[in-house]
């Protein structure tokens, strides 16, 4: 029998009221879920992006594991659906302060905790003021369907970190992200490269990628005005685009992947059999 899974990803604007953007998104994961195996909401869904600039009363947000609300809130849908949710959250680990993912099972069950292992910092994009850099390694989660490897926002441009979750047993990945406007230069325009970069991984990795974006302008009339451009996509293991969104609407990008059809033309490209570490310890070196 033909290993399938299917994957939806919530494309959504955000009010800044974190009750009311929590709460959003679970109803949209709740419509989203109806024949769906796994359900990826965008990145930090808890309100507004808040890294486009510095203030330190916005670590006041970041709470542990057991006591984050969106994390509550996407546990109760899982459990409702019978989906499995990544769960991004704003991490507070003692002194510590993480942009992680809690993997919650299709029972509502929380499988383990990723925190975002490559953390950007220029202009709209200053997360290294807000989030350490991961201590967990790379991740992926079984599941009846399929191994899932999921990586966070800035990871996705990273072809170490798919094929690191590739050789780990992934058999899918997943991109929950928030990316839009560069204040620093309104001319540059990254939605083309961001998608790339993850056909990509699906290509050279022989992989269906799901990634996931916000859209709307956010502080609009600030000085950190910044709009994000959505166009949220499915791509198979070929690269080939299945499902997208356009970057404004908001919405469900759904795809079903055939595991089993993955896994042969994975083989049959030979780019695991042809790999040479031996030769890649240079890849490993800081300079």
């Amino acid at each position: 029998m033909t290993r399938t899974i299917t994957v939806a990803g919530l494309q959504l604007a955000f009010s800044g009221n974190r009750d009311a953007d929590i709460a959003m998104t679970a109803a949209a994961a709740r419509k989203a879920a109806e024949g769906v195996d796994v359900v990826l909401p965008p990145e930090l869904f808890e309100g507004h992006y808040f890294c486009r600039h510095e203030d330190e009363g916005l670590f006041a947000n970041a709470l542990p594991l057991d006591k984050h609300p969106a994390v509550a809130a996407m546990r109760e849908v899982a459990l409702e659906t019978k989906t499995h949710i990544p769960c991004s959250f704003f991490e507070k680990d003692g002194h510590h302060h993480y942009n992680s993912l809690a993997m919650i099972d299709d029972g509502g069950n929380i499988m383990g905790v990723y925190r975002k292992s490559h953390i950007p910092d220029g202009p709209g994009y200053e997360e290294k003021f807000y989030f350490r850099p991961g201590n967990t390694g790379f991740k992926v989660w079984p599941t009846k369907k399929g191994v899932i490897g999921v990586g966070i926002c800035w990871d996705q441009w990273y072809p170490e970190t798919a094929r690191a979750m590739m050789l780990m047993g992934a058999e899918v990945l997943l991109y929950p992200t928030a990316i839009g406007t560069e204040p620093h230069d309104p001319d540059l325009d990254t939605r083309r490269l961001w998608r790339r970069a993850m056909v990509g991984h699906a290509v050279s990795n022989v992989v269906p990628v799901l990634a996931c974006n916000r859209i709307g302008t956010e502080e609009a009339g600030t000085p950190h005005a910044q709009t994000f451009y959505g166009t949220s996509f499915a791509c198979d293991q070929r690269g080939d685009i299945v499902a997208d969104l356009d970057d404004a609407t908001p919405g469900v990008v759904q795809a079903t992947f055939d595991l089993d059809l993955a896994a042969r033309h994975r083989a049959a490209f030979g780019f695991f059999r042809d790999r040479r570490p031996d030769l890649y310890g240079r890849l490993a070196q800081d300079i």
